[in-house]
């Protein structure tokens, strides 16, 4: 397969160009509509309880509260005859505007408690109406039309989930040009350090400038036949960028390698694709199989990133493939031109090199190297013994942002808010009597504040004033409980009330949903619990027999596994310090919180997929001199000698594309692009770099063992790096000899 592609570069390359030409024309034009595909949310399980619920208030209440307007007179208390007159005037529109429904205020029920404890701010709860990508537009028009100042009399400002979510979305595609802004300039300056000339720096721009741009068409293609969270925006651009710039390096030094060595442009193309070519293709399925793993949640927040993931991987590889050793044929030795002065060619083994020097170091005194670095891993990896877990919500936004305002304003201020209230749908008719006998139950449970039903308003177990809108919570084919606490919104003992609220004995013949902000992240634990150890599975598996097929050992896939392992664990450990426990938060700009569920899902995957990455880079190449003879020991450090560098650069560019989302507003997103980045160093320095070569020392021979059967199979379907030695170049050393040469520069 390998053969027949460098024929094809070799012989086409300009048709195959002209062709990739026109495919990315095309997928620029396709993914020119991504944005309008992509929807906002995806946390939450469509089969989950709390789901359910609120599918069945949507259906037969007309959606639950997602906005919330916080309304304030600055002149004086909110229910002075000005205030009213206006407020029943602003209520009065939200009333009108088709997009609404629901409409709830101060000004009708007089309840107290959608007033503020000052008197100075009331409430007007509502529901936006439509799916996600619906709300999120309708609630970005509808903050436009009323927040702010309102006749020069009231101040409007909006909350609730509706608010929230437009919030994000804006943010996402700030974040994200921000991102792209730092990464791509600095990711050149990068590349022209590493290789010392114009010409090398920019293919591998070129290949990470189709894998974007690929990523948007395959968001544009997905978005039109399944639910894809905007988010997914970050991740496929970070890493089509990331690996795009990572899989043509290993082209480009590989390919210059055997230029260097003197042999010729056609033999270098065949050389770099049986090589290169194929550590990239092993590669990309190592990442894609991680990824793929997302795709078991019910979420399509991780969902849909296991989608786009797998298919920007794909992108990222298949034009590595292909435009990349047509590229190379047609540049030939001008690969070099555009020479930086500082580069300096020089030719050394192997051996010599900062890299072989490590390696031999670490294979001389195995345990003495490897301990202080498992050490420290263990180290910073602990505080995943504390790690609590939560769901997005207003406290990810920064502290600025309007919608995050009026969620502290709700919580501080007035007495239990609606808007976090935990909900119970009842799809059925229910009798007067068992629905008030449930409701003081419920009522009399520790934190709640008040329950509100269509038989009344319970607290502390007993019938209480009539609340706001109670008539409308009942129908004759079902009712709507609103349990309002004075809990702090995701704690332990809010999660707790959802947990006991359902052990509550219902009424007799019916089958209670609770649903709410609680209830959801309860159901979101529970959801990914149940689905994690499949998703584990399925990556251990297929990374296992990836790495089988391509070197022939069952040891070796143990052993990546196991020190991928323990770096993911450490890079874990330092985002829960970080994020969970609030240490550089003022720096940072965060507000400390449980780390985000799905988030620590999707960092877990991509950290593991590119880890793997980073394995088959390595291993590629020891397998290589192992195969050609070379013993364990020489081949490792040899190995290391010619990859260490090229992994080295390849990891600092990879993570300047996660980096670059440090910067964001979002705090997930930070947690995202500085534990993405964070793995990706410490997987490549502290792995590639010490505990390899030990783990390699100590195994010995026993590193490359396979049962008899296996081997077996393994040499009738594995692959294996190399391929056809070059001829030699007329007044070139010989090409067996040209891997023990490279130039100073990667």
């Amino acid at each position: 397969m390998f053969e027949r592609m460098a024929d094809l570069a070799i012989r086409r390359s300009r048709w195959v160009l002209v062709v990739a030409a026109l495919a990315v024309v095309l997928m620029g034009v396709v993914g020119a509509g991504a944005f309008g595909k992509l929807k906002g949310g995806g946390f939450d399980d469509p089969a989950s309880p709390s789901t359910r619920a609120a599918n069945v208030i949507a259906d037969k209440f007309g959606g639950e509260t997602n906005l919330v307007l916080l309304v304030r007179s600055p002149d004086g208390r909110i229910d002075t005859p000005a205030a009213e007159e206006n407020g029943r005037g602003l209520v009065a529109e939200l009333k009108k505007d088709e997009r609404l429904s629901n409409v709830v205020s101060f000004w009708e029920t007089n309840s107290p408690d959608l007033r503020s404890e000052d008197g100075r701010e009331a409430m007007v709860l509502a529901h936006v109406k439509g799916d996600s990508t619906e709300q999120r537009e309708s609630a970005i028009a509808i903050l436009d039309t009323y927040s702010g100042s309102y006749k020069d009399v009231l101040t409007v400002r909006a909350g609730g989930s509706a608010a929230v979510g437009a919030d994000l979305s804006n943010q996402v595609v700030e974040d994200l040009v921000l991102a792209e802004a730092i990464a791509i300039p600095l990711t050149l300056v990068l590349l022209l350090i590493v290789f010392g000339s114009v010409v090398a720096a920019l293919l591998p721009l070129v290949i990470a400038v189709i894998a974007v741009i690929g990523s948007f068409a395959q968001l544009f293609l997905l978005g039109s036949v399944t639910d894809v969270a905007d988010t997914a925006t970050n991740l496929t651009t970070a890493l089509g960028l990331g690996l795009g710039i990572d899989y043509a390096l290993l082209m480009v030094s590989r390919f210059r390698e055997q230029i260097a060595a003197g042999v010729s442009v056609d033999d270098a193309v065949r050389r770099t694709m049986h090589t290169a070519g194929r550590t990239v293709a092993f590669s990309a399925a190592t990442v894609a199989a991680a990824l793929a793993a997302l795709m078991v949640f019910p979420q399509y927040f991780l969902r849909s990133f296991g989608f786009a993931g797998v298919g920007v991987v794909a992108v990222a590889a298949l034009s590595t493939l292909f435009v990349m050793p047509a590229l190379l044929k047609v540049l030939g030795h001008r690969v070099n031109g555009g020479r930086m002065p500082w580069a300096k060619v020089r030719r050394s083994g192997a051996q010599a090199s900062l890299w072989g020097r490590l390696a031999r170091t670490v294979m001389r005194r195995p345990v003495l190297t490897a301990v202080p670095v498992l050490a420290v891993l263990l180290l910073v990896a602990s505080p995943l013994l504390n790690i609590t877990f939560g769901t997005t919500d207003e406290r990810v936004l920064p502290e600025d942002a309007e919608s995050r305002q009026v969620s502290q304003v709700l919580r501080e201020e007035f007495g239990g808010s609606e808007d976090s209230a935990v909900f119970i749908t009842i799809d059925t008719s229910v009798a007067e009597a068992p629905l008030a006998s449930y409701a003081g139950r419920l009522a009399a449970l520790e934190g709640v504040e008040r329950v509100e039903t269509s038989a009344g308003t319970y607290s502390a177990g007993r019938p209480a004033a009539t609340g706001p809108a109670d008539s409308a919570l009942g129908r004759p084919d079902a009712q709507r409980i609103s349990v309002v606490s004075d809990l702090t919104p995701k704690s332990e003992a809010a999660e707790s009330l959802v947990k006991q609220i359902r052990s509550v004995t219902p009424p007799p013949g019916t089958d209670p949903l609770v649903g709410g902000n609680d209830a959801v992240l309860v159901d979101a634990k529970e959801s990914i619990a149940d689905r994690l150890p499949l998703a584990v599975t399925l990556v251990v598996l297929s990374t296992f027999l990836l790495l089988f097929l391509f070197t022939g050992s069952v040891v070796q896939p143990l052993r990546a596994l196991i020190l991928n392992l323990i770096s993911l664990g450490a890079t874990l450990g330092v985002m829960t310090w970080i994020f969970q426990d609030g240490n550089l938060s003022s720096l940072l700009g965060f507000t400390a919180q449980p780390m985000e569920l799905a988030m620590t899902v999707l960092m877990f995957c991509i950290g593991f997929g590119l880890s793997m990455d980073y394995e088959v880079f390595v291993t590629s190449r020891i397998k290589e001199l192992h195969d050609q003879g070379e013993d364990n020991e020489t081949a490792v450090v040899n190995g290391l000698g010619h990859t260490g560098r090229i992994v080295s650069a390849a990891a600092f560019l990879l993570a300047v594309s996660f980096f670059a989302f440090g910067t964001s507003e979002l705090s997930f997103m930070q947690m995202f692009g500085l534990g993405s980045g964070l793995a990706i160093l410490i997987d490549a320095l502290a792995v590639r770099g010490v505990l390899v070569p030990a783990a390699m020392r100590l195994l010995g021979s026993s590193a490359w063992y396979a049962p008899g059967f296996l081997r077996t199979f393994h040499a009738r379907y594995g692959l294996s790096e190399g391929g056809p030695q070059p001829a030699s170049a007329p007044g070139s050393a010989a090409a067996a000899r040209a891997d023990t040469k490279e130039s100073t520069m990667v």
